[in-house]
């Protein structure tokens, strides 16, 4: 047991993602249509070209007015307004308005030119007199009344979206109200996945005596996804490595980084353990002090890097998540890539003893303003356990050599950001 496969070095998590981060650096930049652009990462920061709204704006359903019209006005002295036109939304008025004239004007229509104020329908009378329609106000309107001035939301020339954004719902109504219909992004990394053992089915193969479904390279798409990736899978292998190294180079040949899973133990048959050692990689870590997934390894291949994740459920979803998320989201310059950490009181007894900072999975509840994280059960948080991540929208971090963490204690959380608070 003294070959380098088995003496392997440690290092800590915080060490590890900085090795990653050294060779990460943002993608190249693509324009897509506003349609294609949710859940893409802005690339340039954006601007306002123009204030919003850029007309002053009728803000309710009235008469267009000028205020200096009305002082004087009560129920013992009614002042009259000849209505002089009809602006409908979508419609600007030719007819300016001047002393003694209104114009009848709906929400959201731009205001003429003299009115200063608008009234509400509802505060007024109306009369027809000789063909022509008058109405009466009963007191006073102050200027400025109802009317939405220009710049009141945007000036021109302010921060509208900075770089590294995701665009969701709110950031599509920004570049649609602001004319932006084509949307500088950065590219999608193309993410190559695949697993390797022999035992492993592919998912529509029925169940054998010792043998699994491949899930883990699904449960990988779906979070290269979420990421911001572009999942490419490369199915399966056996336990082989002149196999794993062909796939490897096909894999490195034509995307921007290969996630595999499985075979990074110390086992005979753990291939990409021994795969990483071979002279044209650069290997960054084949160890980190973490539970699941201690045995997670990284390394550089033509300047693309490789993820090697534990093929342990649990350990391969954490190890996704510490490494791989954040270097997808690096490559579309996410000022922010690494997963959100939180405070939390523990709800219930955590009692492993860990040599390693272990990383639960968990639920966070609010409760009377406060966050509580629940850990799965410990009959279930083993690294090979599958059906707990499903149902986790946290990791709990529990610090090395600590003798257990009682109920109501503060412990740190990382928020997967998958996860929803309840």
């Amino acid at each position: 047991m003294t070959t380098a496969k088995f003496i392997r070095t440690a290092i800590q998590v915080p060490d590890a993602q900085a090795k990653v981060a050294a060779h990460v650096s943002s993608g190249s930049i693509e324009k897509v249509t506003l349609e294609q652009a949710h859940s893409r990462t802005l690339a340039d920061t954006i601007h306002a070209p123009h204030p919003y709204p850029f007309f002053r704006r009728s803000g309710m359903d009235g008469f267009a007015i000028l205020s200096s019209d009305t002082i004087g006005a009560s129920s013992e002295q009614q002042i009259w307004l000849r209505v002089i036109d009809e602006i409908p939304c979508g419609y600007t008025s030719d007819q300016p308005i001047t002393s003694g004239t209104a114009s009848r004007i709906m929400t959201g229509a731009q205001v003429p030119e003299g009115a200063d104020a608008v009234v509400m329908m509802e505060m007024t009378e109306s009369k027809e007199e000789h063909g022509e329609q008058w109405i009466a106000l009963k007191r006073h309107i102050q200027p400025d009344a109802n009317i939405t001035p220009i710049g009141l939301e945007v000036h021109e020339g302010q921060l509208l979206l900075e770089a590294g954004t995701i665009i969701q719902a709110g950031e599509q109504s920004v570049l649609a109200t602001f004319g932006v219909g084509q949307v500088p992004v950065y590219k999608r990394p193309k993410v190559a996945i695949f697993a390797t053992g022999t035992e492993l089915l592919e998912v529509d193969e029925p169940l054998q005596p010792g043998r699994i479904r491949n899930s883990n390279s699904y449960m990988l798409r779906s979070l290269v996804v979420e990421a911001g990736g572009e999942p490419v899978m490369y199915g399966s292998i056996a336990d082989d490595v002149d196999t794993a190294r062909t796939k490897l180079a096909e894999a490195l040949e034509h995307n921007d980084m290969v996630v595999t899973t499985g075979g990074v133990s110390v086992g005979d048959y753990d291939i990409m353990g021994d795969l990483v050692r071979e002279g044209n990689m650069e290997m960054l870590f084949n160890k980190v002090t973490m539970r699941p997934g201690s045995v997670t390894t990284a390394a550089v291949v033509n300047d693309k890097l490789l993820f090697a994740l534990s093929g342990n459920p649990g350990a391969c979803f954490v190890g996704f998540e510490l490494f791989v998320r954040p270097t997808i989201r690096t490559m579309q310059a996410d000022a922010h890539p690494y997963l959100e950490e939180w405070t939390a009181t523990l709800d219930n007894d955590y009692t492993k003893v860990n040599n390693f900072t272990r990383f639960v999975r968990g639920r966070t509840e609010i409760r009377n303003g406060m966050v509580y994280a629940k850990p799965s059960a410990s009959r279930v948080d083993e690294s090979s356990v599958m059906i707990t991540i499903k149902d986790s929208d946290c990791l709990i971090v529990v610090p090395p050599e600590k003798k257990g963490i009682p109920a109501g204690e503060q412990v740190r959380i990382l928020r997967l950001p998958t996860g929803h608070v309840r």
